[in-house]
């Protein structure tokens, strides 16, 4: 790269006001591009956050634009007219737009100017497209990121993309905050466990649209369960509008003693919540990657995922953990009661702190930033030549 500094613009959906998935993606990505020993400058725009927290300061290279003062109704239209504008008035070297909804626009902006985008799949936001004006934008993206190969593949085939336009920018986990300890005191009273009592997890929202996420089928597989570690429990932390449907199944199979509900938990206790548990398990069939798999490893422990979505990416192909059929209600108990047992065939589950390096080696910040390092340079080395 030459001396001259180049500009870069990071549209987003939101990083601060609420932390989910893609927000953490995209808070890595930040801290990323800040790292870097490049001669950029970059403006990231908000659409839904209203200003920057105190604590942020130290992305203070960054010029942060917000949308979120706006009125969710006109929002969108403030947050269009917000990047189009700056677009056409600042001529960015390059657009990242972070969300695939955000590609319409960078799409005309290519048409008339010429700037050139990125984006980003996810999951669940990359399948089944049918807007005619997003599979366009997809195609002439100069590059689309996904956070896994299940979602690459997957979108490839679904928007015959060409493959090279695809490549892969894994998720991250924060490795200083998941870290392996004993199990709370203080939780372990809460919920009324012993400390050598086997305790089994899953986070994730409670939601009628998020039944693939497989809490039903591990708590049909209790019952099974049971008969080989009578007093077994099963955490679920989430909220959302299926808990009345999930508590009657609990009661249906006569389970309300082994399984608790804890609804919302607050970032805070999350990491407790990892360490409560013997072992981590979602066995999904629509993830798209699934940041709290990482999550659970960083905290050393086992963890088991579905064969059928971005687990297997999550869990390196089984080499991190143990994939099942999701559906299979007796593999699950099968899998669960050999982690819990020690038999499952797979030392390494078993090593904690050994899991952590290993998972950290992929998905870990510096792996994150070395890959974006790599794309970066080679983008704006080709545009300089």
């Amino acid at each position: 790269m030459n001396s001259q500094t180049s500009r870069l613009h990071l549209w987003c959906p939101n990083i601060f006001e609420f932390k989910g998935g893609i927000q953490v993606y995209i808070a890595f990505l930040i801290e990323a591009l800040h790292c870097l020993n490049m001669n950029v400058s970059y403006d990231v725009f908000l659409k839904h956050d209203t200003c920057t927290p105190p604590e942020q300061s130290s992305w203070k290279e960054a010029r942060f634009h917000f949308a979120g003062k706006f009125p969710f109704p006109l929002r969108t239209p403030a947050f269009a007219t917000q990047i189009l504008s700056f677009g056409f008035w600042q001529k960015p070297d390059l657009i990242i737009a972070a969300h695939l909804n955000f590609t319409i626009a960078a799409y005309f902006l290519k048409r008339l100017t010429g700037i050139p985008y990125w984006t980003i799949a996810y999951g669940v936001d990359a399948w089944n497209i049918n807007n005619p004006l997003l599979k366009a934008a997809l195609h002439e993206a100069d590059c689309i990121f996904s956070v896994g190969g299940y979602t690459r593949d997957r979108l490839i085939k679904e928007q015959n993309l060409e493959p090279q336009k695809m490549k892969i920018l894994p998720c991250m986990v924060d490795a200083n905050t998941f870290k392996i300890d004993s199990k709370p005191t203080y939780l372990l009273e809460r919920y009324g466990l012993r400390s050598e009592q086997a305790v089994i997890l899953t986070v994730g929202r409670l939601c009628k649209t998020d039944g693939y996420k497989g809490y039903d089928i591990i708590i049909e597989a209790l019952p099974q369960i049971r008969q080989a570690i009578p007093d077994i429990h099963y955490v679920i932390v989430g909220k959302g509008d299926d808990r009345d449907r999930v508590e009657q199944l609990i009661s249906r199979l006569h389970l309300e003693d082994c399984v608790t509900l804890t609804g919302y938990i607050s970032d805070n206790e999350l990491v407790d919540h990892y360490n409560l548990c013997d072992v981590f398990a979602m066995p999904s069939k629509g993830e798209g990657f699934g940041i709290v798999y990482l999550e659970a490893l960083a905290c050393g422990k086992p963890t088991l995922g579905g064969d059928e979505d971005g687990a297997v990416d999550a869990l390196c192909h089984g080499k991190l953990g143990a994939l099942v059929k999701p559906d299979d209600t007796d593999a699950v108990a099968q899998a669960l009661t050999q982690i819990l047992q020690g038999t499952y065939p797979n030392s390494l589950m078993y090593n904690p702190q050994a899991l952590r390096e290993e998972m950290l080696k992929v998905f870990g910040f510096e792996h994150f930033k070395q890959i974006l390092d790599g794309y970066l340079k080679q983008h704006f080395i080709s545009a300089e030549q």
